[in-house]
C-alpha cells in the first residue's frame, strides 16, 4: 500500500501539545513507516515543542471567535474561511489519510477542512468539560477518545490521557529510593510534594508557609516546587530553611517527584489529574480559582473514587491543612488506601489507544488485529 499520511492538529498550551506528541510517539512505535505532520499556529508552544520532538510543523492563522460585538466579529467569517482554506491546502499537500486533533483554536478550521475533503477525523478531549473545537469535530468524528469517563460527548470512548511514557510506565515503588536520593531527600521518610505547576501558585505557597511547622512535626519531609520567582523567604529575604524542608523553583521531569512522593498537593489540570492516577499517587487537588471551573470537574472522578481530596483555593489554609493533611502524613495505612484507589482510576496506555484508533480510521492493516488489545 502507499505510504500512510497522518496529520495531527493542536496547540496553544502544553495541555494540548503534550498529549498530541505522546500520540505521535505511539504512532512511531506502532507504525514507524507512517508519515506524520503537525498543524499548529505560530502563536503557541507547538512552535518550539513540535520541532524539538522531531516532527514537522505547518502553521495556519489563529482565529478566535469574538465573544462580544466588535470589529473583529465582522472580520471573523473571512478570517476563518481563509484558515479553512489554508488547512485544506496542507491536508491536500500531505495527502492526509486521517486527521487526529486534540483541540485548541487551530483544530476548528482543520476539522472543517478535513470534513470537506472527506478525510476521517479522530479526536482526543483532555478536559472533563469539552472545548468548542472538539464539540464541533465530535459531530462527524470517526472516533472520539476522552481523558475522563464522564466527559459529555455522547458515543465517545474513555481512553485516558496520552502522556510521556516516563510517567505512564513509572514503577513508583521500584524507583522511590533512587528518586529521593536524586532529589536530595531522605530515602526513608514519608514525603510530601507540593507543586503549583511551572509558574507556581502564590496562594498555595503562602498556605504551605503558614502550615510548614505542622507538616514537619509529623516527621515527614517536604519537597516544595514553588515556581519561578516564587521562592519562600523569611522576614529578611533569605530562603526559608528547616530540617526536612526542601524547596526548588521547578523540576525538569515530574516523574522524579511522582516516584519520590507519598502524597502530592497540586492544581487540578487535566494532565496532572491523569498522571497522578496513572502512577497511583494520593493527591490533594486545589483547583485554579479562575476560568469556568474545569479543573474542579477534572478532579471529581478521582476524588469520588477515594484517590484524592478536593479543596477550593480559598479554603486551603493552615487550619484545613492541619485537619486534613497532617492525619494523612501520620497514618501510612490511610495513604496506602488512597494509593490503591488512585491507581484504580489510572490508565497507562492512552497514547497507544489513541494511536490505534487513528490507524484504524486510516485503514491501516495493523488496526484489524491490534485495536482490540
Amino acid at each position: 500500500m502507499n505510504e500512510l499520511s497522518i496529520v495531527l492538529a493542536g496547540g496553544g498550551t502544553a495541555g494540548h501539545v503534550s498529549p498530541m506528541l505522546a500520540v505521535a510517539r505511539a504512532l512511531d512505535r506502532l507504525a514507524p513507516e507512517v508519515r506524520q505532520t503537525v498543524i499548529g499556529t505560530a502563536a503557541g508552544l507547538e512552535t518550539r515543542l513540535v520541532p524539538e520532538a522531531g516532527y514537522r510543523l505547518e502553521t495556519i492563522d489563529k482565529v478566535a471567535m469574538p465573544r462580544r460585538p466588535s470589529r473583529d466579529m465582522l472580520r471573523f467569517p473571512s478570517r476563518f474561511g481563509q484558515a479553512v482554506r489554508d488547512a485544506a491546502g496542507i491536508l491536500r499537500a500531505e495527502q492526509a489519510d486521517v486527521v487526529m486533533g486534540v483541540g485548541g483554536y487551530v483544530c476548528t478550521p482543520v476539522f472543517v477542512a478535513a470534513r470537506r475533503l472527506g478525510i476521517p477525523v479522530v479526536i482526543h478531549e483532555a478536559n472533563a468539560r469539552p472545548g468548542l473545537a472538539n464539540k464541533l469535530g465530535h459531530r462527524f468524528a470517526a472516533f472520539t477518545g476522552v481523558a475522563f469517563e464522564g466527559t459529555p460527548l455522547k458515543g465517545s470512548e474513555w481512553v485516558g490521557m496520552p502522556m510521556a511514557r516516563e510517567i505512564s510506565q513509572l514503577d513508583r515503588a521500584q524507583q522511590r529510593e533512587q528518586a529521593r536520593k536524586a532529589l536530595g531527600l531522605d530515602p526513608e521518610k514519608v514525603t510530601l510534594v507540593i507543586t503549583g505547576g511551572s509558574s507556581g501558585a502564590l496562594s498555595l505557597n503562602n498556605s504551605i508557609k503558614a502550615a510548614l511547622t505542622d507538616l514537619l512535626a509529623t516527621g515527614a519531609q517536604v519537597l516544595h516546587l514553588t515556581g519561578r520567582d516564587k521562592a519562600l523567604t523569611g522576614e529578611h529575604g533569605a530562603l526559608i530553611q528547616a530540617p526536612g524542608y526542601h524547596q526548588r523553583e521547578y523540576l525538569d521531569g515530574m516523574e522524579l517527584a511522582y516516584a519520590a512522593a507519598d502524597l502530592i498537593i497540586a492544581r487540578a489540570g487535566a494532565a496532572t489529574v491523569s498522571e497522578v492516577a496513572a502512577v497511583g499517587l494520593p493527591a490533594i487537588f486545589v483547583p485554579l480559582p479562575v476560568g469556568n471551573g474545569e479543573q474542579e470537574l477534572n478532579a471529581r472522578e478521582l476524588v469520588a473514587a477515594g484517590g484524592a481530596l478536593l479543596v477550593k483555593d480559598e479554603h486551603f489554609n493552615k487550619s484545613w491543612i492541619r485537619r486534613n493533611i497532617v492525619p494523612l502524613l501520620e497514618d501510612p495505612q490511610l495513604l496506602a488506601t488512597m494509593e490503591q484507589q488512585s491507581a484504580s482510576r489510572g490508565i497507562t496506555d492512552a497514547d497507544d489507544r489513541m494511536a490505534r484508533a487513528t490507524l484504524a480510521a486510516a485503514g491501516h492493516p495493523m488496526s484489524k488485529s491490534e485495536t482490540a488489545k
